[in-house]
């Protein structure tokens, strides 16, 4: 369709007709549509520092979406049937952000504020000025929300971003010790922010003002008119500025140099605080509510507060204090997960002996892929202050604002994930110390039949030629990957470093699946089946992992079929069909047969209700239950042929009193033993099934009229003509027919077989609570990691061999370890419609965790492991509470890192729901003398 003028409805912004004698006519939901799809590319074509965006909530931006059809299809139920959706979307009222703003309303012109710690895709979404201005002038309200560009970042890791919380100050004035706040942005220059509050406390000029950095309400320095933003100084959301005046304050001089000129910032000693503090009370989002609550004596180690951001710099070394470790971290705003991150790193022995010694000639101010040593030298200055402050409590706003400048994904003061960090900083602390000055340029070799301790040692050799800093000699190891193709069995091998292991819980590696078996030869009574599969797998392992469970003989197949409305939606009859088009409230059934039914003609039938179903007057009526399935082998069918394969399928289903079963009690012996099997296993063995169920009626049948009418039907369900003994049947490869279910129908068939189809996970109050309470070891996480499984249809590998991307599978081995070893437990999952955490409890080794049995090259080293750091998670999506436990090697006693409160914890109470990274340190086997008695020493100790 071509695009619509859209100028002539910018003549009128009061409504959705435009103005001018109503030449303008109201734009149709499609219209509308248009008209922002081609506002929004021509705002991504424009993407510049200033471009104002303007915040909408989400609660009225997603009706929006559905009149005009954006999102519509998602919302069906998995699209399959349009019929059965309400199509009839009303157009939305006028825009209403109240659910957004802080007190739920407000006024145009005000300076109005968010609701803290919003998530954009949920809670709004940000559109260009000029889309705005268009839904303003189709549904008016409000109120606006404007918010600007800005960008972040620096080198090649710059980025636009909407600054969609400006930073917010509180300006306590000495005056009258007042309070108020200020809302500027983080790119905001100091001359503007001094011209801010000398306008809110109406200063004037030539008083010549003194604003200081008063964070923690202590004087660290003064702010005097510069170009300097902000961002730069590194001022903290809802952090403390002081004003003074010249003629109040005891440093009048202090903002200016000897000729008068003004200074950017005068950098004072922070006076150390006396107060006793615990770090406030933490929300649900992990947010200090409070930066000077005191603290109950005996609860936890006294933790003052100190800002201390002048630095002790690298070209020496420090000495420990004693009790040197044992200092919180001042929470920020969100920072929780940065602080548990950062105190299992400056808690790593490797780490802290390095980073306390002179590493200044380590420091690589000239690789493009690092951070020209910024940030290394930030996290060095902020251990070293960390062990050598006591029990002082850190805020740690400079190496923030460094994290903020080199990664802008963790600015803000929205939660972050510790791990996700935890990678970036590893990563980033390597390329800062890498020895490696120019990185050489090595081709990579195509193997071919060479042994794997050669190719191993070449891969690491050549990744070390690049790659070559203490992160790498203390974090890093390698494993082997291996890729096979489905189709011409071509096999890569590869050797590959890593940082760290994320191992899958085993309920994020496999899924349970509850199937419905149906007998395509009428021989049995349908029974569910809840098996477990990969969730990578394919309708192949479906299929093998059923029939195992349902003890499939030799020579027998099953046809799979997702069923909806009562109908067959679709078969899936390709082995490669990937399990994650099979969602959860899918309901998938299995069709028994006997041999293949490659090519052969299926029969399928469907039930509907007499009571509903008028043929006569051409309507369709009410559909019930599962269709059932066979194949037909005669090239052209009859009716009665029809009439017999249907019978056939429903002598299972026959009452044990009606008429025609009451002289057998065979039948009736079957149909108990049926009923009474069970999904779960088929103890031990296979037996033969009875072929002859229903052998008697079905010879009656032949000679005598059918109780029971049959329609013939199209693909479309939407025609029903009677078949008759007589009538030839000729409908190509699928045949499609109706059962008409009368009273009469309903007492010789039991159709509640038919009915309550369960779905693929079929959820219950024992299975779920079962879930919760159970347990899964480290080991069993582990070997769910290692574990062959094919690749996900999104990641799918070219293979040299065929030419063609390939869902191959892969194998994982570890082949070399690294002295600090750690586990990323994978708790959270995300797909398009789901987030999800799993508080799944896994039991890990504290002392002595053996990966000798994991590990293919057997190198002399020890593969003995003792835990000493843990990053933990408490709480659900989207917020939660990120905390650490951490051991001081030299005490050999554990402690718990809770932002700023720092106290002692029993070993046996760190294994808890909520560990989410762990930090592994090697012990060293040392042989002691001629008698092979050994010694096992911490690596690094």
């Amino acid at each position: 369709m071509t695009m619509i003028d859209s100028s002539c409805l910018m003549e009128n912004g009061g409504g959705v007709v435009g103005g001018g004698g109503g030449s303008c006519l109201p734009c149709t939901s499609e219209e509308e549509k248009q008209i922002v799809e081609e506002l929004n590319r021509e705002a991504e074509r424009d993407l510049k520092e200033g471009n104002l965006y303007f915040v909408v909530s989400s609660r009225w931006f997603s009706k929006w979406e559905r009149y005009v059809g954006q999102g519509f299809v998602d919302n069906l139920d998995n699209g399959k049937s349009l019929e059965s959706q309400d199509l009839d979307v009303e157009r939305p009222g006028p825009i209403d952000n109240s659910d957004i703003i802080e007190g739920g309303s407000g006024n145009e012109g005000d300076e109005l504020e968010l609701v803290r710690a919003l998530l954009e895709g949920k809670d709004y979404v940000l559109v260009p000025k000029k889309v705005w201005e268009k839904l303003v002038q189709w549904y008016k309200g409000g109120p606006a929300l404007p918010r600007k560009m800005i960008s972040q970042g620096v080198f090649n890791r710059k980025q636009f971003n909407v600054e969609v919380y400006p930073l917010r100050l509180k300006l306590i004035d000495c005056r009258d010790d007042s309070e108020s706040t200020i809302r500027i942005s983080k790119k905001a220059s100091l001359q503007e922010l001094y011209e801010r509050v000398c306008s809110v406390r109406r200063v004037e000029r030539e008083k010549q003002a003194c604003i200081w950095d008063y964070f923690n309400k202590q004087k660290s320095s003064q702010l005097s008119i510069s170009n300097q933003t902000l961002e730069e100084l590194n001022l903290q959301m809802d952090q403390e500025i002081l004003l003074e005046l010249k003629e109040e304050s005891s440093h009048s001089q202090s903002g200016k140099d000897s000729t008068g000129n003004e200074l950017a910032v005068v950098t004072l000693e922070p006076p150390r605080s006396p107060m006793s503090i615990a770090g406030g009370p933490v929300m649900s989002n992990g947010h200090s509510s409070s930066y000077s609550l005191d603290l109950q004596p005996g609860s936890a180690l006294n933790s003052s507060f100190t800002d201390m951001d002048n630095g002790f710099g690298v070209h020496s070394s420090v000495r420990r204090v004693e009790k040197g470790g044992l200092a919180g971290l001042q929470n920020m705003g969100n920072t929780c997960f940065m602080n548990s991150a950062l105190q299992c790193l400056v808690h790593t022995p490797q780490l802290v002996e390095y980073f306390l010694q002179d590493y200044s000639e380590e420091i690589n101010t000239q690789n493009p892929l690092g951070m020209h040593g910024e940030l290394a030298n930030a996290f060095g200055d902020l251990l070293r202050k960390l062990w050598s402050s006591g029990r002082t409590a850190i805020a740690p706003r400079v190496f923030k604002g460094k994290l903020a400048l080199f990664a802008p994904q963790f600015s803000g003061y929205n939660q972050h994930d510790s791990q996700e960090l935890l990678a970036f900083l590893l990563d980033g602390l390597h390329e800062d110390l890498n020895r490696v000055k120019q990185k050489p340029y090595i081709e990579m070799k195509d193997w071919s039949g060479e042994p794997d301790e050669e190719i191993a040692d070449e891969c690491w050799r050549n990744h070390k030629a690049r790659n070559d800093s203490v992160i790498v000699d203390v974090c890093q190891g390698q494993y082997k990957s291996t890729l096979v193709c489905p189709i011409c069995s071509k096999v890569s091998i590869t050797f590959d470093p890593f940082m760290y292991l994320s191992l899958p819980l085993p309920s994020t590696v496999t899924r349970s699946m509850t199937v419905t078996v149906f007998y395509g030869d009428g021989s049995g009574l349908p029974m569910p089946y809840t098996i477990s599969v990969l969730k990578n797998g394919n309708c192949r392992d479906l299929s093998q992992a059923l029939g195992t469970a349902c003890c499939l003989e030799g020579g027998e197949s099953l046809l799979l079929a997702e069923v909806f409305d009562h109908k067959i939606y679709r078969l899936l009859e390709n082995p490669f069909e990937p399990l994650v088009s099979i969602k959860d409230e899918d309901r998938i059934v299995a069709y028994r047969f006997s041999g293949k039914g490659t090519g052969r003609r299926k029969l399928e039938i469907i039930h509907r209700d007499k009571s509903t179903l008028e043929i006569l007057k051409g309507n369709v009526g009410k559909s019930f239950g599962t269709p059932l399935i066979t194949y037909m082998d005669d090239d052209s069918p009859t009716g009665a042929d029809i009439y017999l394969a249907a019978c056939k399928l429903l002598s299972p289903l026959k009452r044990a009193s009606s008429p025609t079963m009451a002289h057998s009690g065979k039948e009736n012996g079957l149909l108990s033993e049926a009923n009474a099997e069970t999904s779960s296993s088929c103890n031990g063995h296979c037996e033969p099934r009875d072929q002859s169920i229903g052998d008697t009626e079905l010879e009656d049948t032949s000679s005598q009229e059918l109780s029971f009418q049959l329609f013939l039907t199209d693909d479309r369900y939407s025609s029903c003509k009677p078949i008759f003994k007589d009538s030839v049947i000729s409908s190509g490869n699928q045949i499609k027919v109706v059962f008409e279910w009368t009273e009469k129908e309903q007492k010789l068939y039991d159709s509640s077989y038919l009915k309550d189809l369960p779905e693929v996970y079929h959820k219950t109050g024992y299975t779920a609570k079962k879930t919760r309470q159970e347990a899964v070891s480290l080991f069993s996480c582990l070997e769910a990691f290692l574990t062959e499984e094919p690749l996900g249809p999104d990641d799918m590998w070219y293979c040299p061999s065929c030419k063609e991307h390939r869902q191959a599978t892969k194998k994982l081995d570890l082949w070399m370890l690294p002295d600090i070893l750690v586990f990323h437990l994978k708790r959270f999952s995300y797909s398009r419609y789901l987030k999800n955490k799993l508080d799944t409890f896994v039991d890990f080794p504290i002392h002595n965790l053996d990966l000798s049995k994991y590990v293919k090259k057997k190198d002399g080293h020890s593969f003995t492991y003792e835990l000493f750091a843990i990053s933990n998670h408490y709480g659900g999506l989207g917020g939660g509470h990120y905390t650490a436990f951490a051991k001081l090697i030299d005490e050999n006693r554990w402690y718990s890192f809770d932002d700023s409160r720092v106290s002692p914890v029993n070993e046996d109470d760190i294994k808890t729901s909520a560990a989410y990274v762990l930090f592994y340190q090697r012990v060293r086997t040392e042989s002691k003398g001629e008698s092979g008695e050994t010694s096992q020493v911490q690596a690094g100790s």
